[in-house]
């Protein structure tokens, strides 16, 4: 067996990149956490704050883009607000279907600096639950949210970021085969 070394070199070439492929997630979790790069806040709803800083203040802007062809258009009623850490802030959104179809949007939401996502929290937002709507459909959405007392100094200003998709096809899938198995 003249090729058996060329085997097991490739054989262990394959488990190598396989093992890199499953690494790759965590690899780069760790890397935004490191560098401050793509900031994941929390999907799930907070609890009111219990304190202010009257000392301080936040400047907390947003953005928003739609991702390749999702047909929706997003955006905030107010570019920025300035937040005092710890103060409850209110934010009009409107979002609308630009299509003849029924669709369901799925926001998803960043903050920038990296390391300042653990400090906005979010006690409503549209980004919790999947947003179906009918064709041509508008809708406005509130985000209620703090900026955190424990904010570190040095960040006086930070951006909430969503990039909107299209879920719809998804969705119907999911729909169909959860029909599929119940029946």
């Amino acid at each position: 067996m003249v090729h058996s070394g060329l085997l097991k070199k490739l054989t262990l070439v394959v488990i190598g990149m396989f093992a890199f492929a499953f690494a790759l997630v965590p690899l780069y979790d760790v890397f935004c956490d490191v560098t401050g790069l793509n900031g994941k806040p929390s999907l799930e709803a907070a609890n009111a704050s219990q304190n202010m800083v009257n000392t301080r203040s936040v400047d907390v802007s947003f953005t928003t883009h739609s991702q390749q062809s999702a047909p929706f258009e997003v955006k905030s009623h107010q570019y920025s607000v300035n937040v005092k850490p710890g103060e409850m802030a209110e934010v009009k959104f409107s979002a609308k279907n630009m299509s003849s179809q029924a669709r369901v949007m799925q926001a998803v939401p960043s903050v920038s600096p990296g390391k300042a996502a653990k400090y906005l929290h979010k006690m409503a937002c549209f980004c919790f639950d999947q947003q179906a709507f009918e064709a041509n459909q508008e809708v406005e959405f509130t985000l209620v949210f703090y900026v955190d007392t424990e904010l570190p100094e040095e960040i006086e200003e930070l951006t909430l970021s969503y990039t909107v998709f299209d879920i719809s096809e998804s969705t119907a899938r999911s729909t169909v085969e959860a029909k599929q198995q119940a029946g």
